[in-house]
């Protein structure tokens, strides 16, 4: 506002000097050089933009052809029309008084001046002429309402004035929204819709195309400031559309101002939509910049109406404006002013001052004047051009506007006239000064099918309802290029993008987005302060895709789809009996029966035979049962989990083993008190027949069976499904895996009744090696229990090494019952098989031989301990060669252990290889 008051009283003064002294010259006629008059009982005010704005402090520039003089002529145009018109204002003739405003806020603010001159009161009685005499004062014309403003700036700067004198005021061209501010702009009318309405057609646009991230660009003033800033509140209020740059072009640009500005805009490559409320001046140099640094097709503008379908922003640069989205007010071309505008010349217009310099820059030829030498490259002028015929024309997209400004201020002077003078022919004494607010109010009710036969009316605010034309600037392969119109917006927008064209007739519509969509099965992690733009978190593990910002864990019996959209359920999996898993322990388990069956059937066979009764047949039929149900405990091991299975798991798991090793067990022990009990004295031991060694036996095996019950009782056997056994990162490899509840604790603790009996076997085995061998099982006794031993130490670190694995239940399983059927091989080809051998294939060595008395087990006991130095040497490398046997033997089955602990790492090293190609 101080601006605006320094430029107003400097313009006073100006005009205060020209009402003085013009009065006494004698070329007062000429007071006003810059403005059109036109005679007539009511004289509406015009302002245009005739001119460009000037450089270097001068105020006007080239003359503007379709924004100046085509609308200029559109208003003489609707005068005539009006004035022709016997309907409209009869007996009333509509004069003007049209001014340039050289598209200049300041000196339209100055021209403006004269349209309030005979509202202000002057004293003149003390000014003389030079030569004494009272000056004649011309009563300048009273304005009654103006028509214009073009541009926002120059609109809101003349407002001021004309408020205060309560002229009301009808602008063709301006759309700032601030100027739908009723209190401070009372007496602006328009009669195209503000930008506000625009802003948020260029919103629906923006959303249409699908862009959310865009940049703006606004020529400084009220009309490029204002538009981007409804544009952004408008953007901000919907949401899901983000502002990458707010740039600003100066009024007064300096050199390489716009190479400057189209550099930030590539600070943002992804936000290629660019917003633009600029002058047209600006936009063409904007195009010219973008091309000077080939970024020809990078930048897809949405122009604002000041763009709209004009050729001169574009000329020679349409390649960069290729695939421009620009919008205008709806509007027709009125045939009626195309017939009068390519009629006029220079004879028959000579109302128009600047009708001469048009002629001359359409037709780019020279008058000739007085005393003015014609450039010799310049053609001169005949008079004899015609519009269109010799000059390109095209109808400039406000004349529309234009002629329905001038009609809803004669509509309102018409509708007052008729309220305020009934029946009176011309202009009436109540009309006579017009009020400026009572026409106010008539302008503001007016409502008449305009030129194109769309309805005028204003709101409460003064302005038009919003009506828009959307065009896109297309070159196709044809010889002519233009713009096409692809849309409305009329409250709601209606876009054809199937007739959409872009960079090289491409019909796919560019990117303008500051992040891509995620894909399937990743959130949006967004960027702090900017809600357009996030990155992509791809939910890994066994995440899944909840919403589109969060992923969550999927519960523990599920896992992941493929595209992490949902959760599945984890496959269920058991150890099949065709795995290779199973293969080797079923092979060796049915090996191991057939073996085991084979020898019981001999011995019952060969029952009474001196070997079977010498092997103790009582207990050989318990241990030999044993060593069938470990081996029958594989099938339990590898058969589908169930309650029964499972039941059974616990039982014979260790009952095998136990009834195994406590007969091996009653055997060492029976032998070493024998012989313990030799040396002292003559008295066999207590409990050695064989009915107190079956019922030591039981004893013993009841221990692990009433262990088994407890067990029951406390926890009931059933499946489970364990899906954390196999869970690798990968959950495409996850499994859920069915088994018995049997935790390796308690499997440890189910076998470790039978590893006390092997140990204390194992002790008292190696106590009785200094018995003969002639008369006792003790040393193949010993040696089967040194090689178990073995077995079940490596077996140990090969199970608990494995917990880590993801075939954790398989490699166990297959270890526990290699093992174990391992350890009924041993205690069966060492105990039994060459017994076995001897009763089938040498039955002569089957026969009986003396019986020997405990006195006699005594002797040998006494003599076994006076053995000489040559006999003990002796004896020991017999038993030397033996041990080399069984050394043989345990090395073969530790062989095939390490053998399977390697197949294992070699598993495990191709799942850790394979899994993360299987998670890309």
């Amino acid at each position: 506002m101080p601006l605006f008051i320094i430029h107003l009283g400097w313009a006073f003064h100006w005009w205060l000097f020209l009402l003085v002294y013009s009065p006494c010259s004698s070329v007062h006629q000429h007071s006003h050089p810059h403005s059109i008059k036109i005679p007539g009982d009511i004289t509406l005010g015009g302002l245009f933009p005739v001119h460009a704005r000037g450089h270097a402090g001068v105020p006007c520039g080239e003359i503007k052809k379709e924004k100046g003089i085509h609308r200029l002529e559109a208003m003489l145009y609707a005068l005539d029309q009006i004035n022709s018109d016997p309907e409209l204002l009869p007996n009333i003739t509509l004069g003007a008084r049209i001014l340039d405003t050289c598209s200049r806020d300041t000196y339209a603010l100055e021209q403006s001046l004269t349209f309030v001159q005979a509202l202000i009161q002057k004293d003149t009685s003390d000014i003389r002429c030079s030569n004494g005499e009272q000056p004649i004062i011309r009563k300048p014309e009273r304005v009654v309402g103006v028509i214009g403003a073009s541009g926002s700036s120059v609109s809101i700067m003349v407002a001021n004035v004309l408020r205060l004198f309560e002229i009301p005021q009808i602008s063709y061209a301006s759309t700032a929204p601030e100027l739908s501010d009723n209190n401070r702009y009372d007496f602006f009318s328009r009669v195209v819709p503000p930008d506000s309405y625009q802003a948020q057609a260029m919103v629906d646009i923006v959303k249409a195309l699908g862009w959310n991230y865009v940049s703006t660009l606004a020529s400084e003033g009220n009309y490029g400031e204002s538009g981007v800033d409804a544009f952004v509140q408008i953007s901000r209020e919907a949401g899901g559309l983000c502002i990458a740059q707010s740039l600003k072009i100066p009024r007064e640009p300096k050199l390489g101002e716009f190479d400057k500005i189209i550099k930030r805009l590539m600070e943002t490559p992804n936000a290629r939509g660019v917003i633009i409320f600029a002058h047209e001046d600006d936009i063409k140099q904007v195009l010219e910049a973008a091309s000077k640094s080939n970024l020809t097709g990078q930048f897809k503008f949405v122009g604002s109406d000041s763009w709209g379908a004009k050729s001169s922003p574009i000329l020679d640069q349409e390649e960069v404006a290729e695939g421009a989205v620009t919008i205008l007010p709806k509007r027709a071309s009125i045939e009626g002013f195309d017939q009068y505008f390519t009629t006029r010349s220079l004879e028959n217009n000579r109302r128009n001052i600047w009708f001469a310099e048009f002629w001359e820059d359409d037709f780019r030829c020279k008058l000739t004047r007085p005393g003015i030498k014609i450039d010799p490259e310049k053609k001169k002028c005949t008079g004899e051009e015609r519009i269109s015929r010799d000059s390109h024309y095209e109808q400039e997209g406000k004349v529309q506007f234009v002629i329905d400004a001038v009609y809803a201020m004669a509509h309102a002077l018409h509708n007052m006239h008729q309220d305020l003078c009934p029946g009176a022919t011309g202009v009436c004494d109540k009309m006579d000064p017009v009020e400026g607010r009572l026409l106010l109010s008539y302008i503001h009710s007016v409502n008449f099918n305009g030129s194109a036969g769309t309805a005028v009316l204003f709101n409460e605010n003064g302005d038009a309802p919003g009506r828009y034309d959307i065009f896109q600037y297309q070159m196709t392969n044809t010889t002519n290029p233009g713009y096409r119109v692809i849309g409305q917006w009329t409250n709601n927008l209606r876009l054809n993008v199937e007739e959409m064209q872009w960079t090289g007739g491409s019909r796919q519509i560019p990117d303008s987005v500051c992040s891509f969509p995620c894909r399937s099965g990743e959130r949006k992690k967004m960027v702090k302060g900017v809600p357009c733009c996030w990155h992509c978190e791809l939910c890994d593990g066994y995440q899944f895709q909840a919403d589109e910002f969060n992923c969550e864990m999927c519960p523990f019996d599920m896992r992941p789809t493929l595209n992490r959209t949902a959760c599945r359920p984890t496959p269920i999996i058991k150890l099949e009996w065709h795995s290779p898993w199973a293969v080797i322990p079923l092979f060796l388990a049915i090996l191991g029966i057939l073996a085991t069956l084979s020898v019981i059937i001999t011995f019952i066979r060969f029952n009474d035979t001196p070997i079977v009764r010498a092997a103790g047949r009582e207990l050989s039929y318990v241990l030999l049962t044993g060593i069938f149900l470990i081996y029958f405990i594989t099938f339990l091991m590898i058969a589908e989990p169930g309650t029964v299975v499972c039941a059974f798991r616990r039982l014979l798991l260790g009952l095998g083993m136990c009834i195994t090793y406590s007969a091996m067990l009653t055997k060492t022990n029976r032998i070493y008190r024998i012989f313990e009990q030799g040396k002292k004295s003559v008295t066999p031991p207590k409990f050695i027949s064989p009915t107190s060694q079956l019922m030591i036996t039981f004893i013993l095996i009841s221990v692990q069976v009433v262990g088994v019950f407890i067990w029951f009782g406390v926890m009931p056997p059933h499946t489970i499904v364990d899906y954390e056994e196999q869970r690798p990162p990968n959950p495409e490899l996850a499994r859920g895996i069915l088994k018995c509840d049997i935790a390796d604790l308690s499997l440890i603790c189910c076998l470790s009744y039978s590893i006390v009996l092997m140990v204390t076997c194992t002790v008292y085995a190696v106590k009785s090696r200094g018995v003969p061998e002639t008369f006792n099982e003790a040393k193949p006794i010993g040696f089967t229990m040194y090689t178990t031993c073995i077995v079940w130490l490596a077996f140990v670190p090969i199970f608990f090494g494995t917990a880590q694995s993801t075939e954790k239940m398989f490699i166990q399983t297959t270890t526990l019952t290699v093992s174990m059927s391992l350890s009924a091989s041993v205690s069966l080809g060492m105990l039994y098989i060459p017994k076995f051998y001897v009763i089938i294939f040498h039955p002569e060595q089957n026969v009986q031989k003396r019986k020997r008395s405990f006195k006699a087990v005594v002797q040998a006991a006494t003599m076994s301990s006076r053995l000489s130095q040559k006999s003990i040497i002796f004896y020991t490398e017999q038993v030397t060669k033996k041990s080399v046997f069984y050394a043989l033997v345990s090395f073969m089955i530790l062989g095939y252990l390490a053998f399977h602990k390697v197949l294992f790492r070699l598993v495990e090293r191709k799942q850790r290889v394979s899994s993360p190609k299987n998670e890309n």
